[in-house]
């Protein structure tokens, strides 16, 4: 399976190629913005992820800083 993600300024571009993958059979959806920032939160934690045992307070200490 293969995804693309496409953004674009003009609703009637994005529209057209919506229509054409609807007509290749191609699955196809609009995200909305809640589902776009989940998408980013969830890369922004599997890079940020360590597998490191990190010290709550000691973490809580140097960002409230």
């Amino acid at each position: 399976m293969q995804k693309a993600l496409l953004e674009s300024e003009s609703v009637s571009d994005l529209k057209l190629l919506l229509d054409l993958a609807k007509k290749l059979g191609i699955k196809s959806k609009i995200l909305s913005m809640d589902e776009i920032e989940e998408i980013g939160m969830a890369n922004a934690i599997k890079i940020g992820r360590t597998n490191e045992y990190i010290d709550t307070n000691e973490f809580l200490k140097k960002i409230s800083s």
